[in-house]
């Protein structure tokens, strides 16, 4: 069974290896550890199976910018299960809990750059997030993805990631 837990700091070279392994490099764990040294990470948790981490979901702080207007939101990423498990369920247990965590936490919008047959199943859509310019958004077309979270949530504007992304792009 799936255990879905907050994540601790004796956590972080399993997080490491699990990105690691399912994204094929460093790549996703160099973002997890620059978010972590920022202080943007909203939320992140684990999922465990028999004591071992199967999988690893970050919410880091990020903005959208109208006109004057600057509005907190959320970005989830990265999200990664161990190659075994996918397809198993653990992804859709941390993408629920994390979204239950940002809901509660007051949190009105998260974007995702994922999966377009993915997402949509937590309630994520492009056409929520087709407003809104993005260093990503252009190449990304239907992968480029947001839930709103409250009803006074923005619906556009550019949304601004927290530096760590830029910092590794």
């Amino acid at each position: 069974m799936t255990a879905v837990r907050a994540f601790v700091r004796a956590d972080a070279d399993a997080v490491a290896a699990l990105n690691d392994a399912a994204f094929g490099g460093p790549g996703e764990a160099r973002l997890v550890a620059a978010v972590r040294g920022s202080g943007d990470v909203l939320a992140e948790l684990v999922a465990e199976e028999g004591g071992a981490l199967v999988g690893h979901i970050l919410f880091s702080r990020a903005t959208v910018e109208d006109g004057a207007e600057r509005t907190p939101v959320a970005v989830l990423a990265p999200m990664a299960v161990a190659p075994a498990r996918q397809r198993g369920g653990v992804g859709s247990a941390l993408a629920m809990a994390g979204v239950a965590r940002l809901k509660q936490a007051g949190e009105r919008l998260v974007f995702v750059l994922g999966h377009a047959d993915y997402y949509p199943r937590f309630g994520f859509s492009h056409a929520a997030a087709a407003a809104f310019d993005s260093p990503y958004a252009g190449d990304a077309g239907p992968a480029h993805m947001a839930l709103a979270l409250a009803p006074d949530a923005p619906t556009r504007g550019r949304l601004v990631y927290a530096a760590a992304f830029s910092e590794l792009a």
